[in-house]
């Protein structure tokens, strides 16, 4: 009973990692679901092979009765396919057995006492969870999205750990000395290759942020030019209008003498129209933010995008001005491209910001397709190389303590920041 005990336990733990390794297409509920009632399942079929065959059948079956069943639960649940989701399921594996090993050496050291094997499991498990749940599911999960290539050449190495553990050293961690001895000195190895794997897709990641951060400040830069040269252009018209100007008084001056008042408002009405087209449109007082604003609205403008903006800024802002244009150039970046998933005659977008009492900012648009949210509120992007810009976002709130929600009804894609 105490083996059956065992594998009854290690099936709820396995499935409980495979929550925290997968990234679903469902909501969380829909995962616990299916998940939990997979377990309820499989439990069901461990009891009735131990009852039909008996313990030795029942751990040899094992592996085939559990581990393919939660391999076609990984494959209906995440979005991710090929080597990834091998990747995904060989870690829950990985994490399960380094859980058994360590309470099987308890198990045999204690002198085979099963309070010592239970006391190591109840103690283990919390903390294998809480460093699944705190450091490597963030991390995890972010280079799925990140890293598309090399997945086959990890994977490998982890299969072939599997087949040694699983299959090529026979016995139980525990019950064997010889297994006792050779299977945890395995999965000892493997948890340092997991470790050097875990720096590198740290590395990874961190390059990809500098290289997502250098591209932000391109784009900061090139609005700042852009702005710039539309300044440049405005002056100069206006440069040439005030030229022109003399010569348009006296020809307004000879209309008025000659009593043709109305030619002479339609002159001027002329001239006040080519000055308008040549005004420049200031949004905020803040240079970098009034050329991320100016850039990407007249950018919605040239594909059809109606703006409705309302921006009150102040001169001083509590945070640092080239961080909250990022934030802006992502969230409107966004909300352009998904105006121009649907016909022209739906585009728009509004964006309103106030700073008082608080810096308060919506920015909202329509959108075409279904709208799917993680279990940390973030829009999920279906695309490859996608889904980096509400990262930054969410980055930020973290860093500046600000709170934030992204909102999907009636249509309309919402994102609400208060700092």
């Amino acid at each position: 009973m105490v083996a059956l005990g065992i594998l009854l336990y290690m099936t709820v733990l396995g499935m409980t990692m495979v929550l925290l390794f997968v990234d679903s297409r469902l909501s969380r509920r829909q995962n616990a679901l299916a998940v939990y009632g997979t377990t309820i399942l499989l439990m069901a079929a461990l009891i009735l092979i131990y009852c039909a065959l008996g313990i030795e059948a029942t751990v040899r079956l094992y592996t085939p009765a559990v581990h393919l069943p939660a391999l076609m639960l990984f494959t209906c649940l995440s979005r991710y396919r090929g080597w990834r989701l091998v990747f995904q399921f060989l870690s829950t594996v990985l994490f399960c057995t380094v859980v058994q090993h360590m309470a099987g050496l308890v198990y045999y050291l204690s002198g085979n006492r099963v309070w010592a094997m239970v006391l190591a499991y109840v103690l283990i498990t919390p903390l294998v969870l809480w460093f699944l749940l705190r450091f490597l599911r963030p991390l995890f999960l972010q280079i799925l999205l990140e890293l598309r290539h090399g997945w086959w050449l990890i994977c490998l190495v982890m299969a072939a750990y599997y087949a040694i553990v699983i299959y090529l050293i026979p016995g139980y961690v525990g019950r064997d000395l010889s297994s006792t001895v050779l299977k945890p000195a395995v999965t000892l190895l493997m948890m340092g290759f997991y470790t050097v794997l875990m720096f590198l897709f740290s590395s990874v990641r961190k390059e990809m942020e500098a290289r997502h951060s250098a591209q932000m400040s391109a784009l900061q830069l090139s609005a700042l030019q852009n702005r710039m040269e539309a300044v440049r252009t405005a002056e100069e018209s206006i440069r040439t209008e005030r030229h022109d100007l003399r010569h348009r008084l006296q020809t307004v001056a000879e209309l008025v003498a000659r009593g043709e008042q109305t030619a002479a408002l339609d002159f001027l009405n002329a001239a006040q129209k080519r000055l308008d087209e040549h005004k420049t449109t200031h949004w905020c007082r803040p240079p970098v933010l009034d050329a991320v604003f100016s850039t990407y609205f007249d950018q919605a403008q040239r594909q059809g995008v109606r703006v409705d903006a309302k921006i009150a800024l102040p001169d001083t802002l509590p945070v640092d001005e080239g961080e909250l244009a990022i934030v802006f150039a992502n969230a409107l970046e966004n909300a352009i491209h998904a105006c121009t998933e649907l016909p022209e005659e739906k585009r728009e977008l509004y964006c309103k910001v106030i700073a008082r009492p608080g810096l308060m900012l919506e920015i909202g648009n329509p959108y075409a397709n279904k709208v799917r949210f993680d279990e940390k509120g973030l829009p999920i992007s279906e695309r490859e190389d996608h889904g980096l810009g509400v990262q930054s976002i969410s980055s930020f709130c973290q860093k500046y303590g600000a709170v934030y929600q992204f909102e999907a009804s009636d249509g309309w894609f919402r994102l609400r920041m208060v700092l």
